[in-house]
């Protein structure tokens, strides 16, 4: 009897022995070597590390955070925002659980809610992104409802799903609090009024309006849907005025001289090819292949397959290339085929646009009738060799019905 009592006495004292040993064995948490040394001064550091987009150099700090307190919070955040830049979308999930788990403070919960708004924003893995977003916004707004990083990552996040108006109130909140992105909430503004003037009806017109630097394949979107370029061709030719301009004088007797606009007619059946029909061999898998099949069907100059039979979508335009697709496009609305060679005695408009320019007559072409004007308002130069973006391409299409509408 003795013997069983001591046994029950002792058998629980070397589980427990046991179970504390097996503790003992796991991961310690790392000592601080030095006052810097904390969690939050790494993660501080982390931070500022992610907005330079140093993420292996943000990852380690994030992470020499976590060896010194597993459960801070906001390191594991942090790592999570590493993740959600580079691509990792499953890793970031797993780190916003853990830092949502440890979060304590409402500074923390928010953190996570705002990361969780970047997720949904980059991801966009599931049907309703922007919903799940919108969801983290409510949660943020109910804790704090001047968060002002809530309110500009919503904005981020509305503009991505093309809600534009919504986007608008976002960064207009930001604004007016007046605390944390103000300066990037300004520049959203700016740039979502351009959108507004733009615009743009159709929902690749939306999502073009966003890009940075359009492609052949964006050009060929913009006038098949925006533009409807198939069904101005088979309208009466229209006539769209030209705006006189002082700088831009005609040598008015090379003008009149008969020979020279023989010339022009000569060149002007020659600079516009006839439709070239489709297939184009690179563009079977493409999301606006019906649109690039149809501008090839139009025969819109610039815009045409190589001698490969290539479409070559994805090559970015420039804004020379533009004004020529653009005076194709008024050469065959206006019946005028000499246009194509008409100011070839004309002084350049532009300081960077030389007369023997191959871009030189469609620029000028455009810019005199206020279609597309100077790059550079301050010192007019026209930058024919830069890339065009989304919201640049639809607000001059917007100019050029504009100007067929008025006349």
């Amino acid at each position: 009897m003795k013997l069983e009592r001591i046994r029950t006495l002792i058998f629980p004292f070397i589980i427990c022995t046991a179970v504390l040993s097996l503790i003992s064995c796991g991961p310690k948490a790392r000592i601080a070597v030095s006052q810097l040394d904390t969690p939050g001064h790494h993660t501080f550091t982390g931070l500022k590390l992610l907005d330079l987009e140093k993420y292996p150099d943000a990852r380690r700090e994030f992470s020499m955070a976590i060896e010194l307190n597993k459960n801070y919070s906001k390191a594991y955040t942090g790592l999570a925002l590493v993740n959600i830049f580079t691509g990792k979308f499953d890793t970031a999930a797993e780190n916003l659980t853990l830092g949502l788990k440890n979060a304590k403070t409402d500074d923390e919960k928010l953190f996570v809610n705002v990361a969780r708004i970047r997720y949904y924003t980059s991801n966009k893995s599931e049907q309703k992104w922007l919903e799940s977003a919108k969801n983290q916004f409510d949660e943020a707004v109910v804790i704090d409802s001047k968060h002002t990083p809530a309110y500009y990552f919503m904005g981020l996040a509305y503009k991505e799903g093309l809600q534009f108006n919504q986007a608008v109130e976002m960064f207009s909140k930001v604004v007016q609090l007046k605390t944390d992105h103000v300066a990037d909430a300004d520049a959203q503004l700016k740039f979502l009024q351009k959108i507004q003037l733009a615009r743009p009806a159709t929902e690749a017109g939306k999502r073009i309006a966003l890009v940075e630097r359009i492609t052949r394949a964006d050009t060929a979107a913009l006038f098949m849907e925006e533009l409807k370029i198939k069904e101005l061709f088979k309208k009466p030719e229209v006539k769209v005025t030209e705006t006189p301009s002082k700088e831009a004088v005609k040598d008015t007797d090379k003008v009149a001289d008969t020979t020279l606009k023989e010339v022009r007619n000569v060149l002007a059946e020659v600079l516009a090819p006839a439709p070239v029909k489709p297939p184009a061999n690179d563009i079977a898998d493409h999301p606006f292949r019906k649109d690039i099949e149809g501008v090839l069907e139009t025969g819109v100059r610039g815009l045409e397959n190589d001698p490969k039979s290539n479409f070559n979508p994805n090559e970015v335009i420039s804004r020379g290339e533009f004004a020529i697709m653009l005076e194709d496009i008024l050469m065959k609305l206006t019946g005028e085929k000499d246009l194509a060679a008409r100011y070839v005695s004309s002084k350049s408009l532009f300081p960077d646009v030389p007369a023997d320019m191959p871009y030189f007559n469609a620029i000028i072409s455009v810019a005199s009738r206020e279609i597309m004007e100077a790059k550079n308002v301050k010192t007019g130069e026209f930058a024919p060799l830069k890339p065009l973006s989304g919201v640049e391409a639809l607000l001059i299409i917007r100019k050029l019905k504009e100007k067929m509408i008025l006349n």
